[in-house]
């Protein structure tokens, strides 16, 4: 009976948390179908909602919305181009110094991005690569390709080695095994870094706010953080752009969860 009572508490308590903590998206969505535009007369719930919001965010952030899309995908694609073939290298083969190239990758991933982000500045600058959509990629990348390495070398360290090596026994070289054998088998790795990837590259601010210095390429996050700097009087449109932008990483964590949990259970156990 106290076991009882002590998980509705302990459900109760959870739910409460929950409702807490997901209060603020769902004042967000409310705001963004208010008619008036202004979030201090706005109800608790958009009995009328309107629309408009939606209509004027994307015609305001739409090109910056497309932008992020872009330079999401592109990074999410370079970064697992490098990490697969790092990760399948530094699981499989015996190279001298791979705990050196761990414990680098490591560091890296505890260098503050504003670091990184200025010295990017300054290359950026003479390479000419300031306010264009490679450079964001790469920028991204950065932060991108040492967390895929990390967890697909994880998963791919797990992989039974006699499904490569009875590969190799019937004359199969290093990159058709790669190709062939392991990629297919690391699928919920390669979904699992691929997903953390995009999501770095959707929601980076600093990088963006940085590396560019003109309308040409604004990602939304910086189009929106200009959009609420600016004087804005219709809050609807502000709050559309933020449900806008919070939609594709909504999907992909309600799409990929399955992927993302088996991902990272296979490569946290050996």
């Amino acid at each position: 009976m106290n076991l009882t009572k002590t998980g509705i508490h302990n459900s109760a308590l959870g739910i409460l948390f929950l409702a807490i903590m997901l209060f603020p998206v769902y004042w967000m969505v409310n705001a963004s179908l208010q008619p008036n535009g202004t979030t201090i007369e706005a109800t608790w719930f958009p009995l009328k909602p309107d629309f408009s919001g939606y209509g004027t965010a994307l015609a305001q952030q739409g090109r910056n919305l497309g932008t992020s899309l872009v330079v999401a995908i592109g990074s999410v694609v370079f970064s697992l181009a490098i990490a697969a073939p790092a990760a399948y290298a530094l699981s499989h083969f015996k190279v001298r110094g791979t705990n050196i190239v761990l414990f680098g990758i490591l560091i890296s991933q505890m260098i503050p991005g504003i670091v990184v982000a200025n010295a990017l500045y300054t290359a950026y600058n003479d390479l000419g690569l300031l306010n264009s959509i490679g450079g964001l990629i790469l920028a991204d990348s950065s932060h991108g390709i040492p967390f895929a390495i990390l967890i697909i070398r994880a998963f791919m360290s797990s992989m039974p080695t006699s499904i490569i090596e009875a590969a190799r026994v019937d004359g199969a070289g290093h990159p058709r095994v790669f190709w062939s054998i392991v990629l297919p088998v690391s699928r919920n790795a390669l979904i699992t870094a691929g997903l953390f990837t995009f999501l770095f590259a959707w929601s980076d601010f600093l990088f963006a706010l940085t590396l560019t210095t003109t309308d040409a390429v604004r990602p939304v996050t910086l189009g929106l953080y200009q959009y609420i700097g600016s004087y804005v009087t219709d809050w609807s449109a502000v709050m559309a752009t933020a449900v806008l932008a919070s939609l594709p990483a909504v999907v992909l964590l309600l799409v990929a969860q399955k992927f993302v949990a088996a991902g990272t259970a296979t490569g946290a156990v050996k």
